[in-house]
């Protein structure tokens, strides 16, 4: 743990104060020489959708993400210290049957009834995974799954990898009180999203599907830990009172990625889940683009797209991914079914 934490700590400058948040930090696409008559470059137009994506799950107009924060110096501080001292009271703890569960599904000679009997042996996990596997985002057929060992047989290996990743992550997403509701709907759905365009691209690229659903449900989960835990500062600072928006976009620019290595880090991930959110955090020039670094794009443009919410033109999109046109297409065609299927999103009056 010390060495992790002295990793962490390299992520910030060493003043010990928190630094002002860079623009566009979730997308980060590889630096590319834009043509002449291109008006905007790719990590421009990244920034773009992150402010729309910010717009939307805070529920708030772009002018009040930019409202003066000099009278938040302090939570910011503090919320600093808790991330680099790994004293974040909101990080949700390893779950129970995760270990063992990684082990089962890494192993290819784990048959269906052992991986059963250990889905068995958490009876929350069960419960959640029977209502993932039967949501519109995962469902095969129109026939409901009514046991583990059904859900196994029916969604196979692969599939029941990722259902155990959302039904492991969705109680921790769960809005605990109204006025975290529609950012926790909002988050859930833009994780899911995120996570099964990650999955996609890595199966176009020969790359392991199940790691790349997993890491890009993370920084959602990311997002609605920073804002719990901002809420913890504000509340032991009676005169604060709930962080406004502008407050909550800064903390998740600034902190996102490395709050999803910290995740990574608690529940003991396997060392490529770090790597991964490396590579889609400090992506080195001309570097390829990773599943997550693309997936992350296109799910965010979907999702908002489905919202009728302001996005990235779509004109644009080759510009900030490193995919080909019909790679693309076939992406947005499986987002866009999957959207349909799971319920129209709230839209932002």
């Amino acid at each position: 743990m010390p060495g992790f934490l002295s990793w962490i700590s390299g992520l910030f400058p060493s003043k010990q104060s928190a630094p002002p948040a860079p623009e566009a930090r979730l997308f980060n696409p590889s630096p590319e020489k834009p043509a002449a008559d291109t008006p905007y470059t790719s990590p421009e137009l990244a920034q773009q959708l992150e402010e729309h994506l910010f717009c939307w799950l805070l529920d708030a107009e772009p002018a009040a993400l930019r409202a003066d924060l000099s009278s938040y110096e302090e939570v910011l501080e503090e919320l600093y210290q808790r991330l680099t001292s790994n004293k974040m009271e909101e990080l949700p703890r390893q779950p129970m049957s995760l270990p063992m569960l990684m082990r089962a599904l890494s192993d290819e000679s784990t048959d269906r009834q052992r991986l059963t009997e250990i889905i068995l042996g958490d009876p929350s996990l069960t419960d959640q995974l029977l209502q993932i596997a039967n949501s519109p985002y995962f469902r095969t057929s129109d026939h409901a799954i009514e046991s583990v060992d059904q859900a196994v047989f029916v969604l196979g290996v692969d599939g029941i990898r990722n259902v155990i990743s959302a039904a492991v992550m969705r109680p921790m997403m769960a809005a605990r009180n109204s006025r975290e509701a529609l950012f926790g709907q909002r988050g859930w759905r833009w994780g899911l999203t995120c996570a099964r365009a990650a999955e996609l691209i890595a199966r176009t690229q020969g790359e392991d599907t199940s790691a790349h659903f997993m890491v890009g449900l993370l920084p959602s989960l990311a997002y609605i830990t920073i804002r719990r835990e901002l809420q913890r500062i504000c509340r032991s600072r009676t005169a604060i009172g709930e962080p406004e928006p502008a407050l909550i976009r800064h903390a998740l620019a600034r902190y996102q990625w490395a709050t999803c290595q910290l995740l990574a880090n608690e529940w003991n991930l396997p060392p490529k889940y770090h790597a991964y959110l490396l590579a889609a955090e400090r992506p080195a020039p001309k570097q390829k683009h990773t599943p997550l670094t693309d997936g992350m794009v296109i799910g965010t443009r979907e999702v908002l797209r489905h919202a009728h919410q302001r996005n990235l033109a779509e004109e644009d999109l080759p510009k900030v991914v490193r995919l080909t046109p019909d790679q693309i297409s076939n992406i947005r065609n499986a987002l866009q079914k999957m959207l349909r299927e799971g319920g129209r999103s709230t839209v932002r009056s």
